[in-house]
């Protein structure tokens, strides 16, 4: 038996423009259900955003995302989650962390840190805090 967690994001209509920015970024497949597909349109302007979605990449990248109706409380909190991406290849995280960089504000450059060969935090402009970094061995 095996269990895999996958980091649900929840937007207030930004939902598919998340999910086409990471897989832009990532790579993979896109697979994307609106209120509309599912007959639960509530709010005819919500008819197109997300009930659920998901990338998943080749290369292990997975993430899922909806759209929080209108009449479901929500806020965006600050600081509820970060999403961690890790990898083994120096130029495979640089290469990831320049795409996504890209209109964001970096909260931690990308660069070599006591604990891996590199780490870096950013916040995307759909205020996702990512941390990208080299797995390095833990000598505790």
């Amino acid at each position: 038996m095996s269990v895999t967690t996958t980091t649900h994001l929840n937007f207030r209509g930004d939902a598919r423009a998340a999910l086409d920015h990471y897989r832009s970024v990532f790579g993979g497949r896109i697979a994307a259900v609106t209120y509309k597909d599912m007959g639960d349109v509530r709010h005819e302007n919500e008819a197109d955003r997300l009930v659920w979605g998901e990338v998943v990449g080749d290369n292990g990248f997975h993430v899922m995302a909806y759209d929080v109706p209108s009449g479901t409380p929500w806020d965006q909190g600050t600081n509820p989650f970060f999403v961690s991406v890790r990898g083994d290849d120096t130029d495979e995280i640089s290469a990831l962390w320049q795409k996504l960089a890209e209109g964001s504000t970096v909260v931690q450059p990308l660069a070599p840190s006591q604990w891996a060969p590199l780490y870096g935090m950013l916040t995307d402009r759909f205020g996702v805090t990512w941390v990208l970094d080299v797995a390095a061995p833990y000598n505790g």
